[in-house]
């Protein structure tokens, strides 16, 4: 039986911490999984995390961080290899016997142990400066490669969630229901989901937001080859009995939806989680057939593409 997590609960919050169940006016979980609570009050390197930041940004920006700072210390190099005057080095580039260029692209050679030798070091001081860009390139190739084997080899879930969730009939009732779907082509086994109910009430202290532990039709799959409806059945045992459209506006609700699982590929446990608002949840509607029917001596098949459908009844 569903029931509100018991005040007395020091977890009846979920770490949400009891002002920002009250008083936040935002959805708790954003759709990416992200949490919307900020923290503020630590200095700038009190609070940085460089190595768990480019753990988890983006390959797009991941990559064009490294490209900048690249160029940036090669252009810094090249100053100071042009500060050590013009006959710092020796050499050319052929047509391009530019001083900029000269040192620029010496610089780019001294940091990456090329050395293909038409130019070359010629003072003390421009010596000193290829000792020490020598020192940092290895480090910064050494950085580097380990946060590349880092981001790949840390296992990650790619969840694909309905964009809405419906209200549809379910078995002579109703049913509070979404889909997922694995973005990817690897496989996740013994796949779990919990679902957790959020709304705003009226108690004796005052206006709370209360959470409660939905059941569900299924709260495991070992496979997860194709897509899953998750199903939460609305019985008189279920929190969300008798709410209606408008309830659900007026007491702010949001679903909270975490899933975890073990990625095959490296044998590891992976999580995602989303939310869905009341105005994320279509009533009196159900989801479109997504699988493709197919011949004989084919496999079954499903339509990513229409995991976000539905149809009103």
């Amino acid at each position: 039986m569903s029931a509100p997590i018991p005040p007395d609960d020091q977890n009846r919050d979920l770490g949400f911490g009891s002002v920002v169940s009250r008083e936040s006016k935002l959805r708790l979980l954003n759709r990416d999984g992200s949490f919307n609570v900020e923290r503020e009050g630590l200095s700038f390197w009190a609070s940085l995390s460089g190595y768990h930041y480019l753990l988890t940004i983006s390959w797009a920006r991941f990559v064009a961080m490294l490209t900048v700072v690249y160029f940036l210390l090669n252009a810094l190099f090249a100053e100071a290899y042009l500060l050590c005057g013009p006959d710092a080095l020796m050499g050319g580039l052929g047509h391009l016997d530019n001083p900029v260029l000269r040192a620029f692209f010496f610089s780019v050679q001294t940091f990456a142990t090329i050395g293909y030798g038409s130019i070359v070091p010629a003072t003390l001081a421009a010596n000193l400066i290829v000792t020490v860009e020598s020192l940092v390139g290895l480090l910064s190739f050494a950085w580097g490669a380990a946060i590349l084997f880092a981001r790949f080899s840390r296992p990650t879930a790619q969840i694909l969630f309905s964009k809405t969730a419906v209200i549809a009939p379910y078995r002579g009732a109703t049913a509070f229901e979404f889909r997922i779907a694995n973005q990817r082509k690897n496989q996740i086994i013994e796949l779990e989901a919990k679902v957790l109910f959020s709304r705003v009430e009226q108690d004796e202290t005052g206006v709370n937001r209360r959470f409660y532990t939905l059941e569900l039709e299924r709260q495991k799959v070992v496979f997860f080859p194709l897509a899953w409806t998750v199903v939460h059945p609305i019985d008189q045992r279920s929190p969300l009995f008798g709410l209606t459209e408008k309830d659900f506006k007026t007491s702010e609700v949001e679903f909270l939806v975490l899933l975890s699982g073990i990625d095959e590929t490296f044998s590891q446990t992976v999580h995602a989680r989303s939310s869905y608002k009341a105005n994320e949840v279509v009533w009196n509607a159900k989801f479109t057939d997504i699988f493709v029917r197919p011949a004989d001596d084919e496999p079954l098949k499903i339509d990513i593409g229409r995991l976000h459908d539905f149809e009103r009844l």
